[in-house]
């Protein structure tokens, strides 16, 4: 069975409303043994083509009539999505904050629609691996810029109390940007070690990647904008 599994496609949706980047990132995707199972003109139809076709990864746009994908990306990560499922949110500008709204939402990362065929396979496979997209750096410019502390349900969905000090401590320094490797240095640790702590962060904290751990960290108050721990 696990054999079977690791030689399967991976598969994607790809929602957009317009016609053009749905059929060029297919044909892009397609081109490197990815398999689009269903592509999508609005948000709902999103919704439905990936609790029918349970794919890997979902390419949203934010944009859309009908159902947004902002709207769309929280009813698949919070409905009866299959297990796994990884929402990429394509866009047109970074700093953004529908971008960061989707973050909140759930998603993995984002990719600006200029990608190149290379970066837009590459993210599609590094997302589908468990990793989160974006760059440490990134997120926390994001949530800086538009994270808004206390919001309540940050605080109903989350309860930072079963946390060791030690992930707490973990939680700040990532919610700062620090890499991996930055992380294991700064407490002296080994990587491995590192990274057995964030697998038990987002394991309490019933988080998809570490994208929604630093959204966490901002917004229940854990670190403030520009703050250090």
């Amino acid at each position: 069975m696990a054999d079977r599994v690791s030689r399967a496609p991976l598969r994607v949706v790809i929602a957009d409303d317009q016609a053009l980047v749905r059929t060029g990132f297919g044909m892009i995707l397609a081109a490197d043994g990815i398999e689009v199972v269903a592509g999508a003109a609005d948000g709902a139809e999103a919704v439905t083509a990936v609790l029918r076709t349970r794919p890997d990864v979902v390419l949203m746009d934010i944009r859309m009539p009908r159902m947004d994908g902002i709207e769309a990306t929280r009813r698949i990560l919070a409905d009866a999505a299959p297990d796994g499922v990884r929402v990429v949110i394509l866009t047109t500008y970074d700093l953004d904050h529908y971008v960061y709204a989707a973050l909140a939402a759930g998603a993995s990362g984002f990719l600006l629609k200029d990608v190149t065929p290379e970066h837009l396979v590459a993210a599609v496979r590094l997302v589908q691996s468990g990793d989160a997209l974006l760059a440490p750096a990134i997120t926390r410019r994001l949530v800086e810029r538009f994270a808004r502390p206390g919001e309540p349900a940050a605080a109903l969905h989350r309860d930072l109390s079963g946390l060791t000090p030690r992930e707490l401590e973990v939680l700040r320094l990532l919610a700062t940007g620090l890499s991996n490797a930055e992380l294991a240095d700064r407490l002296v640790l080994s990587p491995t070690t590192v990274k057995t702590h964030i697998g038990r962060i987002l394991s309490k904290l019933d988080l998809r990647d570490r994208v929604q751990a630093v959204v966490l960290a901002y917004e229940t108050g854990l670190i403030a904008p520009g703050g250090r721990p």
